[in-house]
């Protein structure tokens, strides 16, 4: 019998995986632990309204009507430093420990940083409210800015601080932005509404130093030109916060691996969020996915398992979405650069379209550009299994 239940990491695979335990009547003891002080909140904001808009910090709160109808006990500020998997405890950077009968592991993910930082002010990520605030505060005055990367986040960085009015040069070693999220076709498509708005590119060239001393003044790229910087900003991906776990016994692989429901190789202990990799029929990889709604869906997935003791294996098609000035982007499932690509909806050079990508003959994944109807539709086909062919007479 679950009488108490340890859930290590309080943002939001944590805040809902503690309201998806309620609602499946689990009415015993549950302890959040969190190392942010704050409470859970919202994280994509962070990048866009938060530093765009001045969004205050309550409306980043993830629980609306507040976390204390849930009954949990909160240990926020406390960074777990190690987990006993035989005893089911968890050590706390504070020196305390918390023994439970389930442990469920939900640390995210931490933002990778540059071997040569060499910690000059001015250098920055983005991936807590704390990294948003000093953000925020280093683009009072339309300062010089230099975005190391061009994922989602280096892509919707550099299209707040245009917005702000900065001057915004973003460095990139792959030919195209979103190479890996949107392939290269799309990818410039983005990299081009950014032109427009006067964001500049150093693309298919890395970065091997900064200049500076004290503060950062420039960036040094890998053909030895310099970009001139009052503030950069390293967006250059996030790694597993799973670092603690060493010599916990758990099979960790760029991520906790999970089976279908969440339980990780040690009785008593399951994991979800952006530190672990779920088994997946549609996915034989096991892909960490680094979604806001793979967050959620896995968080129900979890509760049934610990309040029911079973759960059907969890195989979503992943979603994610991304705003950069006026475009709203939507992406379902997964695909790769060398999959079949046809535009159905709309056209590239237009702000509202649907793309389709097959491979083998099946759907594999949509970008839709304001087009969300069409885009859900699209994640449904895709879990259906629907052919690309058909997919594509649907779509229109």
């Amino acid at each position: 019998m679950v009488q108490h239940i340890a859930v290590v990491g309080a943002s939001l695979a944590g805040l809902r995986l503690l309201e998806a335990l309620r609602r499946e009547g689990y009415t015993g003891r549950i302890t959040m632990i969190g190392a942010e002080n704050e409470l859970p909140y919202d994280r994509p904001p962070l990048s866009k309204q938060f530093l765009v808009e001045g969004w205050s910090e309550e409306k980043l709160a993830l629980s609306k009507a507040g976390v204390a109808p849930l009954g949990a006990e909160w240990r926020l500020g406390q960074r777990a430093t190690a987990l006993d998997p035989n005893a089911l405890a968890v050590s706390l950077a504070d020196g305390s420990r918390v023994e439970a009968d389930a442990i469920v592991l939900a640390t995210g993910a931490e933002a990778r940083h540059l071997p040569f930082e060499r910690g000059l002010d001015g250098i920055l990520a983005l991936r807590t409210l704390d990294d948003a605030r000093r953000l925020r505060d280093a683009l009072a005055g339309a300062p010089r800015v230099v975005v190391i990367g061009a994922g989602f986040i280096g892509m919707e960085v550099a299209a707040s601080c245009r917005a702000k009015g900065c001057a915004v040069t973003v460095v990139e070693p792959l030919p195209a932005p979103l190479i890996r999220g949107l392939g290269p076709i799309l990818g410039e498509r983005v990299a081009r509404r950014h032109r427009e708005a006067g964001v500049e590119f150093h693309l298919g060239v890395g970065v091997s130093g900064f200049e500076g001393e004290g503060r950062v003044t420039g960036v040094r790229l890998a053909d030895d030109r310099v970009v001139p910087a009052d503030v950069v900003v390293v967006g250059v991906g996030a790694a597993p916060a799973v670092g603690w776990l060493e010599g916990a016994g758990l099979a960790i692989e760029n991520g906790i691996l999970c089976d279908a429901t969440g339980a990780t190789s040690r009785a008593g202990v399951f994991a979800l969020g952006d530190c672990a990799r779920w088994e997946n029929a549609r996915y034989p990889e096991r892909p960490r996915f680094e979604h806001w709604t793979s967050a959620v869906e896995q968080a129900e997935v979890v509760a049934r398992r610990l309040v029911q003791g079973k759960s059907d294996p969890h195989a979503a098609v992943p979603y994610v979405w991304t705003d950069q000035f006026d475009l709203r982007l939507a992406i379902a499932g997964e695909f790769k650069p060398d999959d079949a690509m046809h535009v159905c909806l709309g056209a590239l050079d237009e702000d509202k379209f649907l793309v389709l990508f097959g491979r083998g003959g099946k759907l594999v994944g949509a970008v839709g550009c304001k087009r969300p109807r069409q885009l859900n539709a699209a994640r449904r086909w895709i879990a259906e299994g629907l052919a690309f062919d058909e997919a594509i007479a649907q779509a229109k």
